[in-house]
This record gives C-alpha cells, structure tokens and sequence, in this order.
C-alpha cells in the first residue's frame, strides 16, 4: 500500500515510520511540521528527503507547479520547523541551499528521485532544495 498526504502522516505517527518511512522507489520520507503563515495552524508534510552532512534535504517541488507547495512558503516566514525520522521527533531550523550548494545538492535529491529533474522542466520557476539543520 502506498500510503499519501493525511493517512501518510498518520500511519507514520501511529508506528514510529514502520509504516510510511519507506516509501515508492526505495525513497525515505520525513514528516516536516511548519507554521501556517497566516493562521499559525500547525501542519505536517510527508516529504522524500535525503541525511547529508548530518542535515537534511528536501525539495520542495510541488509536481513542478507554477507555485511552491504551502509548506515552503510557510518556513520561509517561520524557518523553525519540527522534523520526525521513524521515531525521532526534533526541532530544527529550515533554509533554502545557497546558490553555490543548490548544484551538488540538486543532484544528490536527483539520485533518490530522478522525477525532480522533470518537475523543474515543467516550470519556470527555480525549484529549491530545503537544508533541515537540527536546533
């Protein structure tokens, strides 16, 4: 079963990621918990990430829309986030990779889903790469 959205998230809370850490093509999921923007609701995000240099990537594509997905938009006003890998739940302090990181770190996130590299052809917009640094 591939799990999606609000039953990812919840089946990935109820079993410390036994269900849903592990997701389609070999890919690893996180669930990112940011600060609606305007309501200060908080929201979770089931989302591919890939550990690097004891950070973590996402990206926040959005299929390739013309817009970015909520959730970046939301860090970008409140960059402090909470991250849970499987059972680990932390804090941690969102930021979007620098122009000189953005090359190798796009092709790191390309290596565990190559989709990415299709999803900046659909728009013309930069998609970003997320750096998750703990607090």
């Amino acid at each position: 079963m591939t799990l999606f959205g609000k039953e990812h998230v919840e089946r990935y809370r109820a079993t410390d990621g036994a269900e849903g850490y592990e997701w389609q093509k070999g890919t690893t999921i996180l669930l990112l918990g940011t600060k609606g923007r305007k309501s200060g609701r908080e929201y979770t995000h089931p989302l591919i990430f890939r550990e690097h240099d004891g950070a973590y990537l996402v990206v926040a594509s959005k299929g390739g829309a013309p817009e970015p997905p909520a959730w970046y938009v939301n860090l970008q006003a409140d960059p402090e986030v909470t991250v849970q890998i499987k059972g680990e739940v932390f804090n941690a302090r969102a930021r979007t990779a620098t122009a000189e990181e953005k090359p190798q770190l796009w092709r790191e996130m390309t290596e565990v889903w190559p989709a990415y590299d299709e999803y900046q052809q659909k728009t013309a917009r930069e998609i970003p790469v997320v750096v998750l640094e703990r607090a």
